[in-house]
């Protein structure tokens, strides 16, 4: 089964073609962070203004990079939701006409949900359900239980800024440039974390996370130090602050729900130091640890493809009249 993949529900536009669920057989995409660097941060109108414009030459440069016909493609999934509506509504558009056009099935796919399956489409396998899987993102930080394609439950969320969020508002505070997230982390290789002690914010509150704190934290030690601010190691005491803020939510999760599987997910899971330290944790929980690769962390049409592919069974019949979702929480009904 060839599925063709279509994401948009960003700044990034994608085209893949995924074999059985498990097979790239092309994955491109047309970014738009030079676009919106100047802004320090995504314009919606612009961002979907571009996908009209790169969407069809990707596809078609897709088609000839997988070396395959598009007649021989055999469902198309989608990114219906969560995103920005402008973008996601290009996408989807250019997904129905293609499943119209080649009377073959349309799959709506939940944007977050696909993010956990990229990992293991990393590792070329198919997803093995129950894991607990951590999203970390621009706009989103979840924790959920995963126990089927489409079954999720949430154990916690960001009741404010996303950890990718905190990164590009921190760097727009230090005048580092965007995306904020690369920035830091390159910044901050080598300095000592433990030189600014900052806070953990919601330590001892479940499994919600917050994070505009720290940004506030940050903001206040930059006007305390003045000139004397160590700026690499405050990058590195930033980036420990949200390794070890996951960290410890993540390890009783582990510990209370039994899990032997931990899945890491989103754009901020490229970040080595979260990467690093939750592959420790996994290890001292004895649980199978599962990343994507850095390509796979961004927003990709490979993992839509693919958790399109794991989730046909349960797209609605009648698909091509579903509408874009600009906030669909994982395992929700399609009801749009």
């Amino acid at each position: 089964m060839l599925t063709l993949g279509i994401e948009s529900s960003c700044d990034d536009t994608s085209i893949a073609v995924i074999e059985n669920g498990t097979r790239i057989l092309a994955s491109l995409v047309s970014s738009q962070i030079e676009i919106h660097r100047r802004f320090g941060g995504v314009v919606p109108e612009i961002a979907s203004r571009k996908h009209l414009e790169a969407i069809l030459p990707l596809l078609r440069e897709t088609i000839e990079k997988s070396g395959i016909k598009i007649s021989q493609i055999g469902q198309v999934a989608v990114t219906a939701g969560p995103g920005l509506s402008g973008p996601l509504l290009t996408g989807l558009s250019c997904a129905k006409a293609v499943a119209w056009h080649l009377k073959i099935p349309l799959i709506p796919v939940n944007h977050l949900e696909a993010h956990l399956t990229a990992s293991f489409l990393a590792n070329e396998r198919l997803p093995e359900y129950p894991f607990l899987g951590l999203i970390v993102s621009g706009g989103h930080s979840n924790l959920v239980i995963a126990k089927g394609p489409r079954g999720y439950e949430t154990l916690g969320y960001t009741v404010d800024d996303a950890p990718g969020e905190l990164f590009d508002k921190v760097a727009r505070h230090l005048q580092l440039g965007y995306p904020g997230g690369p920035i830091i982390q390159k910044t901050g290789e080598g300095a000592n974390p433990k030189k600014y002690e900052l806070p953990r914010p919601m330590a001892g509150k479940g499994y919600l996370f917050s994070f505009s704190g720290l940004k506030t934290a940050v903001v206040r030690l930059c006007e305390t130090e003045g000139d004397k601010l160590d700026l690499p190691a405050l990058c590195a005491a930033l980036q420990l602050a949200v390794a070890d803020t996951f960290s410890r939510k993540v390890g009783n999760a582990l510990k209370e729900s039994g899990l032997k599987r931990l899945v890491i997910a989103g754009g901020v899971a490229a970040n080595r130091p979260l990467r690093e330290e939750l592959a420790r944790l996994a290890e001292a929980h004895q649980a199978e640890f599962l990343m994507p690769s850095i390509h796979l962390c961004t927003d990709n049409a490979a993992m839509i493809a693919a958790h399109g592919f794991i989730s046909a069974d349960l797209a609605p019949q009648n698909a091509i009249l579903v509408n874009a979702a600009a906030n669909w929480d994982m395992g929700a009904p399609f009801n749009f």
